[in-house]
């Protein structure tokens, strides 16, 4: 039996390596030292090779705090709680595909060369070192400010001894803020749908000046352009199709929609936790306030319907819109390749009618001059002839079965013209 798609081989020395994830250095156990870097961003101190299986990876928190860690996929799996096979999905081979997966701890995000694990509290980014995801990764920080260290030590003394605020009467005037793993999914489609217009773009500058050119002028060196175009345009339309495809299959279901609200799931688990504590039996009305704010906005025990998703269906139509506005760019180019290429068959054909027509007048003349020279090989041949005796006859009998000719081509060429063989 053949090993299923989906499973991983783990090696000996990743066995070996296998640590617990509870202490600060589990996380990083196979990465080098690091240190403080521009930005607040935090890199490796020492060049060094990475251990089997681990690839680099940069870890966002909700505060906007980030370093670049090594991990393996054993690492991975325990730290995010999820499957083995997603991070098939994050890898080479499922590279060009399109996913929004939803996981009971996490979401794990695919989309053209972002690779990203959300959880309710931080951010996994696989690569964030290549040229297309930095401007992801920037646009993330700046979405994510750094909090202050007074802040910091404020949250972490109010998680600890689980401070619970009884929930307002009203919270009219805050301005309501989508959560934490939206957010990453905003900017991340937000960044895909900009490269991928970016592209149609350029594609749409080159497209028309060499299209025009080959309706100008069709040759072998313009024909190879057009063919390369059309080859991009196909390429570019398929991963725009799979990024509209994979929102529209989660517009469709609303199951998955609701598995995606990670922070609900969260914070529903806090508060079972905080009312099996004790001295919190008797709060029924609840709320804490969440660690990453643009607004001081407060999330209450009444989350609603499980099933409420408008708050993520209005975000996934938003960008379904721009991805569907982005394919019809592209099907505008087509088209009007389809109408370039529908041009210059018509250009070929009229061309080939053309020559055509040409060669049916010269059969006729052909057949007008054989007709001339039957006579003429007739009386060459060496066979007594009356008319070899009479003087003067050579030239007007020459001139006679030429006019004769002629005659016959005009009969035959105007019965053509009759019969619209031949344009007029």
């Amino acid at each position: 039996m053949g090993k299923s798609p989906f499973s991983f081989r783990r090696s000996l020395s990743r066995r070996r390596n296998k640590k617990p994830l509870g202490t600060p250095q589990s996380p990083s156990a196979t990465s080098p030292p690091v240190s403080p870097g521009e930005n607040g961003l935090i890199v490796g101190g020492a060049a060094k090779k990475k251990t089997g299986g681990a690839r680099l990876w940069m870890r966002i928190d909700r505060t906007g705090r980030s370093e670049l860690v090594e991990w393996d996929k054993n690492a991975i799996i325990r730290h995010a709680s999820i499957p083995a096979r997603d991070l098939r999905i994050l890898g080479p081979v499922f590279s060009h595909s399109s996913n929004i997966l939803a996981r009971e701890r996490a979401m794990v995000v695919n989309l053209e060369f972002i690779k990203v694990i959300v959880t309710a509290e931080e951010v996994l980014l696989l690569d964030p070192l290549r040229q297309e995801v930095l401007p992801f990764v920037e646009q993330l920080r700046r979405q994510l400010p750094h909090k202050t260290q007074p802040e910091q030590e404020s949250e972490k003394q109010g998680s600890a001894s689980r401070q619970w605020l009884p929930a307002p009467e009203s919270t009219e005037g805050l301005q309501a803020e989508l959560p934490f793993e939206f957010q990453v999914l905003e900017i991340a489609l937000e960044v895909v749908c900009t490269y991928l217009d970016s592209n149609v773009a350029d594609l749409e500058r080159g497209a028309y000046p060499v299209l025009d050119e080959l309706a100008k002028n069709v040759s072998t060196k313009n024909l190879e352009h057009v063919r390369s175009l059309k080859s991009n345009l196909t390429h570019l339309l398929a991963r725009v199709q799979k990024v509209r495809d994979e929102i529209e299959h989660l517009l469709d279901d609303n199951e998955d929609m609701a598995q995606l609200y990670l922070t609900r799931k969260w914070l529903q688990n806090q508060q079972v936790e905080a009312h099996s504590g004790p001295g919190t039996s008797n709060n029924h009305s609840i709320v804490r306030r969440l660690g990453s704010t643009r607004s001081g906005s407060l999330v209450t025990s009444n989350f609603g319907d499980d099933n409420d998703v408008e708050e993520l269906e209005m975000l996934l139509e938003a960008y379904f819109m721009q991805l569907d506005g982005t394919r019809n760019k592209i099907l505008s180019v087509r088209e009007y390749i389809d109408d370039t290429e529908d041009y210059v068959n018509i250009q070929l054909d009229n061309h080939r009618n053309e020559l055509i027509q040409l060669q049916l007048t010269l059969t006729i003349a052909s057949f007008a001059i054989a007709v001339e020279t039957l006579i003429a090989g007739a009386f060459g041949m060496n066979i007594p002839c009356q008319l070899d005796d009479l003087d003067g006859v050579f030239w007007p009998f020459v001139s006679g079965i030429t006019v004769a000719s002629v005659f016959l081509f005009l009969v035959v060429f105007a019965y053509a013209k009759w019969k619209r063989l031949l344009g007029s």
